[in-house]
């Protein structure tokens, strides 16, 4: 058994716009749970005593998510140069020379492949080990992937123009292998032709030394779901896949002490309810569901498919929430609101709009604000991600709008645009392009006027 891990949460997420503007991608909500803690909560679940969590970028966001945790302690990452520097860094400040984990505080997967990949590791007897995810549309060039034969990896390549496995930034390494941190050469020595690597020390790197080194890296894939949150679409991706897997456990009703559901409500699945919450007449619920405490679902409310609500939600006057969705504490969804994708806290859709995507915290949505979700061309939008343009395979067309933000009425952002934190899309506007953060955009508006009255109409 591993009772040690390394969480490695420093880094800027400077790919992940609008959402990396005010906070550290890590603690990013999945299913109203900070990414970073959700994975810690898994590691204590499967036997690790001992998680030293790496900080560095924005550090107090990372330890206010996970600092009341049993056995969480921080080290800081002084310098940005890589997860390898700070996994060894982390390393170091262990007392005892133990098999430990090295994991990626930005990734989302489920309990159970982290809990095999721990156990397999342990009956390999190799040195190192890896969790891998196998591709399906994403693009090999986008990731770093790795090759295997015979359940051991065989090359590490960054971003190849080729390859069926990604890396998944979870690395096992027995107490002799873990020099293999520090002898990381800074770079990337496995690539393609043309390929043009940054100079950081990754992880993988070291992978690679062991490999060159001729030491066993042993090799799992995972069985579940995997999100690595690099772009604003992983965002809601991973919300969506933690939401199919959270409400596909529910095999029974719980109903909190306090919460009432009223007979005239139908629905559909089985329910967790908190504690305070209000269920009531003519709301429809369609699949499992997961709702908070101190909720007021009321007056044909209508919500489809498995979804997950926060606490003090007020839910009503027949909206229409989609399936998968995730709506964090504290929001607001009013008469006739059309909402699909995550709300993050405190987000208000008072009425007569739809949106679809993902919305910051504290983001109030104007009266009949719409978004685009299907190009008249029928094609997935291409995003502009640091200089590269890729078309994301899941959520190409969502609207992705960061924290503190607000629409004026009747605004109307196209599919796939991102809007920036601290912005404000004004009323009318047609939002085409991206918005950087702390921006302001209004429309300008050209009038004629004409003399007119009872001559006009032959008086």
């Amino acid at each position: 058994m591993i009772r040690r891990a390394i969480v490695l949460a420093a880094g800027r997420g400077s790919k992940c716009f609008p959402y990396g503007d005010v906070r550290q991608k890590c603690v990013l909500p999945i299913a109203n749970v900070p990414a970073v803690r959700r994975l810690c909560l898994s590691l204590i679940e499967i036997g690790v005593t001992e998680i030293v969590v790496a900080v560095g970028h924005r550090k107090q966001q990372v330890m206010g998510a996970t600092a009341d945790l049993p056995g969480v302690r921080f080290v800081t990452q002084t310098t940005l140069d890589g997860t390898a520097a700070a996994a060894y860094a982390a390393a170091e400040t262990c007392a005892e020379r133990e098999p430990l984990l090295v994991v990626y505080g930005d990734i989302v997967l489920t309990t159970e492949d982290l809990r095999r990949f721990v156990t397999e590791f342990g009956n390999s007897g190799a040195l190192a080990g890896v969790l891998l995810n196998r591709l399906g549309e994403e693009e090999p060039g986008s990731w770093i992937c790795a090759a295997t034969s015979g359940g051991l990896v065989t090359q590490v390549t960054g971003h190849p123009r080729g390859g069926s496995h990604r890396l998944c930034g979870v690395y096992a390494f027995q107490a002799h292998a873990l020099p293999a941190l520090a002898r990381n050469p800074g770079i990337a020595t496995r690539v393609d032709v043309g390929g043009m690597p940054p100079a950081e020390s990754e992880v993988a790197g070291s992978i690679q030394v062991l490999i060159d080194d001729h030491v066993d890296v042993f090799a799992s894939e995972t069985m579940g779901f995997f999100v690595d949150i690099d772009k604003p679409w992983h965002v809601l991706e991973a919300n969506a896949r933690m939401v199919e897997h959270l409400t596909s456990q529910l095999h029974t009703d719980v109903v909190a002490d306090g919460a009432r559901i009223s007979d005239g409500a139908d629905i559909t699945g089985h329910v967790v309810v908190g504690s305070n919450t209000t269920i009531g007449k003519r709301v429809v619920l369609r699949g499992n569901a997961i709702v908070g405490g101190n909720c007021q679902i009321t007056n044909g409310a209508i919500l489809h498919g498995g979804f997950v609500i926060g606490n003090h939600c007020r839910i009503s006057d027949y909206c229409d929430v989609g399936g998968r969705s995730v709506v964090g504490n504290r929001c607001i969804i009013g008469h006739g609101a059309e909402f699909s994708g995550v709300l993050f806290d405190k987000v208000y859709l008072y009425h007569y709009c739809e949106m679809s995507g993902v919305f910051g915290e504290a983001t109030d949505i104007g009266a009949a604000s719409v978004c685009g979700t299907l190009r008249f061309d029928d094609r997935d939008t291409p995003h502009r991600i640091g200089g590269r343009t890729e078309t994301p395979s899941h959520g190409a067309d969502a609207t992705y709008m960061g924290d503190f933000c607000r629409t004026g009425v009747n605004a109307m952002l196209m599919p796939g645009v991102k809007v920036g934190s601290y912005s404000c899309v004004g009323p009318g506007v047609i939002c085409y392009e991206d918005v950087p953060s702390g921006t302001l955009l209004l429309a300008k508006q050209e009038l004629i006027t004409k003399p007119w009255g009872p001559s006009r109409y032959g008086w």
